[in-house]
Formats: C-alpha cells, sequence, structure tokens
C-alpha cells in the first residue's frame, strides 16, 4: 500500500484519487479550495461523473480517501503525490500553468523523505523539467525525489470507467525507481495486463497532446464531410459506418456534429500550435481541425437562421442540450454558447433545457429562460435547436412536440432523430449531413 497525495479536486483529481484508494491505496485529496473540501467532506460530489459518488463513498467509509484543504500536511504525509490541477488556456492561447507551478512550490517546500512527484495534469512538452528546477529550488534540505509525468486520458461523462479500466497507462520519467513504484500504484491494472507505456518525460507529454489533438483532427474531418455530403446530395451516416469499418480508420470520433468542446480538444489543440510554433515549426493539419471546428459552430447558426427563413428578431429558440457533451455538466466550449449568443445579438427569446448543465450555464446567460423539461422548453417556439445528444433527446415524443410548438421548426445537430418522422408530422427541418426536408 502507499499513502498518496492528490493536489487538485476537479474532474482529474477527484477522480483519480477516488480511483487510486480503490486499488487499496492510502489517498488523501488536498486542495486549496475550502469551500469544496467541505462539501467533500459532506459527502457532496462538487461534479457531476457517473459513478463517482459510489465509488467515492466506498472509500471513504473504509478509510483509505481522505480529503483536506491543508495541502502542505497531505504532501508531507505522503510518499507519492500526484499534481492534477487545472491548466486553463491563457490569453494568449497557451496553457496557464500558475496553479501546476504553485503546487510544484508547495511540494518542494515540504519534501520531508524520498517522494515521486507525478503530474497528471495536461501541461505543455518541457514543463516536467520546469518542475523539477522548481522542486530544487525550494527543496532547502536536499530531499531526494522522482519525477513522473503521468497523464490521464478520460473522458468526461465516463471518466470512472477510463479510469478503472484505460486502455494504457502513460509512465514517463528518468529513473527506474520512479517505474518501478508507479507499478506498485497501479499494480491491479498491471497484474490485468493493461498495458503500462515506460518511456522519458517529454514523450508522455507529447503523448496527450498527440492522442487529443488527432481526435480533434478526426472530429473536424467527419463534420467537413457532412458538409459536403449535404451539398452533393450524400448521407454521411452511411459514409462515416463504412469508413469505420475499415480497421485502419475505426468507427470512434467519427460522429458529425455542431463542433467540439470540452476542457481539453479545444484547450489542447490551441496549446498544440502554440508548442510548434515556439519551436518555429508549422502545424497544419491541426490549424485546419481548430479553423473547421470555429466554422461549424457558425454555420449551425447559419442553419438554424435559413431554417427560420425570417428574421430572428422577437422570434422564440428553443435549446435542448447546453452541456459540450452528454453525461456531463460542462458548458466549456459547448455549442450552445456560441448559438446563444448569435441568437441574443438577433434579438431572439431562448427556451433552454439540459438534464443537468442548466446551473452551468446560468452563470453564462443568466437573461435566457431555463426550463425544467424539455416540453416547457419548446412550449410556443419558433424553432428549436439540439445541441447535445443526450439520450432523453432522442427519445422525444415528436407528435406532442409538433403541438407544442408554435412553429415546426427543427434543427436536430446530432442526427439523434428520425427524418421520416419528422416529415410525417409537418416539421421544417435540418441536420448535419443528411439533407433537408421542408
Amino acid at each position: 500500500m502507499k499513502r498518496v497525495a492528490v493536489v487538485g479536486t476537479g474532474y482529474v483529481g477527484l477522480v483519480s484519487g477516488a480511483g487510486i484508494s480503490d486499488f487499496g491505496h492510502q489517498v488523501i485529496c488536498a486542495d486549496i479550495d475550502t469551500d469544496k473540501i467541505e462539501r467533500l467532506l459532506q459527502g457532496e460530489i462538487p461534479i457531476y461523473e457517473p459513478g463517482l459518488k459510489e465509488i467515492v463513498d466506498r472509500n471513504v467509509a473504509a478509510g483509505r480517501l481522505l480529503f483536506t484543504h491543508d495541502v502542505p500536511a497531505a504532501i508531507r504525509q505522503s510518499e507519492v503525490i500526484f499534481i492534477a490541477v487545472g491548466t486553463p488556456q491563457g490569453d494568449n492561447g497557451d496553457a496557464d500553468l500558475t496553479a501546476v507551478f504553485a503546487v510544484a512550490e508547495t511540494i518542494g517546500k515540504n519534501l520531508n523523505g524520498v517522494k515521486t512527484i507525478c503530474t497528471k495534469s495536461t501541461v505543455p512538452i518541457g514543463t516536467g523539467k520546469k518542475i523539477c528546477t522548481i522542486l530544487e529550488k525550494f527543496n532547502a534540505d536536499h530531499h531526494p525525489f522522482y519525477y513522473v509525468s503521468n497523464p490521464e486520458f478520460l473522458r468526461e461523462g465516463s471518466a470512472v470507467k477510463d479510469f478503472m479500466h484505460p486502455d494504457r497507462v502513460v509512465v514517463g520519467a528518468s529513473a527506474p525507481e520512479a517505474y518501478a513504484v508507479l507499478r506498485d500504484v497501479y499494480r491491479p491494472l498491471y497484474i490485468n495486463e493493461t498495458p503500462l507505456v515506460e518511456t522519458n518525460v517529454e514523450t508522455a507529454e507529447t503523448i496527450k497532446y498527440a492522442s487529443n489533438a488527432f481526435l480533434a483532427l478526426k472530429i473536424s474531418y467527419i463534420n467537413e464531410m457532412a458538409n459536403l455530403c449535404e451539398t452533393v446530395g450524400a448521407d454521411v451516416h452511411v459514409v462515416a459506418k463504412t469508413m469505420g469499418s475499415d480497421g485502419r480508420i475505426s468507427p470512434k470520433f467519427l460522429h458529425p456534429g455542431p463542433g467540439f468542446g470540452g476542457s481539453c480538444f479545444p484547450k489542447d489543440t490551441r496549446a498544440l500550435l502554440g508548442i510548434a510554433r515556439a519551436h518555429g515549426l508549422p502545424f497544419r493539419t491541426i490549424e485546419a481541425a481548430v479553423e473547421a471546428n470555429e466554422g461549424q459552430k457558425q454555420r449551425m447558426a447559419a442553419k438554424l437562421e435559413q431554417l427560420v427563413g425570417d428574421t430572428l428578431q422577437g422570434k422564440t429558440i428553443g435549446i435542448l442540450g447546453l452541456a459540450f457533451k452528454p453525461q456531463t455538466d460542462d458548458v466549456r466550449e459547448s455549442a450552445a454558447i456560441p448559438m446563444i449568443r448569435f441568437l441574443e445579438r438577433k434579438g431572439a427569446t431562448i427556451r433552454a433545457y439540459d438534464p443537468v448543465a442548466n446551473e452551468s450555464m446560468r452563470c453564462h446567460f443568466p437573461q435566457v429562460i431555463y426550463c425544467e423539461r424539455w416540453e416547457d422548453a419548446v412550449r410556443d417556439t419558433d424553432a428549436v435547436v439540439i445541441l447535445t445528444d443526450w439520450n432523453e433527446f432522442r427519445g422525444m415524443d415528436l407528435q406532442k412536440m409538433r403541438q407544442l410548438v408554435r412553429h415546426p421548426r427543427l434543427l436536430d445537430t446530432r442526427n439523434i432523430l428520425s427524418m421520416k418522422e419528422l416529415a410525417a408530422l409537418g416539421f421544417a427541418y435540418d441536420n448535419v449531413g443528411r439533407g433537408i426536408r421542408p
């Protein structure tokens, strides 16, 4: 059993801490946000993530998972320390490493024995060297330490599953002792033959960005292919399904829609571009993916305006789905944000509903009318837009919707509804890459 501290209790830190404690280790999750820690101590999970409360409650009850706002004490009591704080996008598009470096300084000041410091936060290539410099600077008593890059590959909405059943675990280090420590931490996965990739720090840091940027590129590609399908009369679903049957391509992330969002893909693609620019290298494929993604979000607004066929001034629009994807309350870079901004500029009234993300979006757009049911969001509207593919929306009673709306117009940016049923009910509708039926 290892004594582990996880600094940061956001998506990555809380899921990782709970998961590591479930492996049998003693884990302290620490955060300077006292309000968040108090909520956790009261048994409240501050983020929406399916399955997370169950695994937290189980390990708290077993005495393996603790929470504290005393970060220095957590560091001193532990032999393995994970840095899992946020790295938001800065004003220049690069990752803001302020929190990471602050944690490194705190760790350096509280080293009191041999420790292994692991960075889970997504950081630019070369950050590991900077963290080691900070650790050495504040390590007054010159305690030995090992540094590891251990990037996370967690998808919001399925983060618990991804942590407990990963495709791979990447460990980037420069000392064999560090590999041994991480093998022990992840021993239950290692025994089950989860691929454990042992490499150097820079390679581990690069793997994280390379993976996310490639998936973003794949999404932008299928979105642009969907736009072509609309023009030539092809069905992008058949195109994508047939492409995905090729083992070299795979069907994952070949789902057309309103553009990718969330806390990772937009931030990481821009950060990767910043890294490439800093080294004087062009990165044309990722530049194109970022540009295509922004264009796709604008295209959805244009589609809605064309569907309404008249000025949006004074119209009421119903928005179904505010989170950037289902099974999360995260609205960062959500396709709903540019859509709401567009509609507000055009003078429309917005009625919106999301199963869990209403409050998250209310912080950004308090003037939107937030509803507790999809039926209330579509009532007396001049058009409806689906922006998140929640299962609840897949099963909506379209005949009931037809009775509730003022005008039967629907933009399905996730392609989750039956075009045949919409046509039979007299809806004017549009989607992404499957054709328009007035």
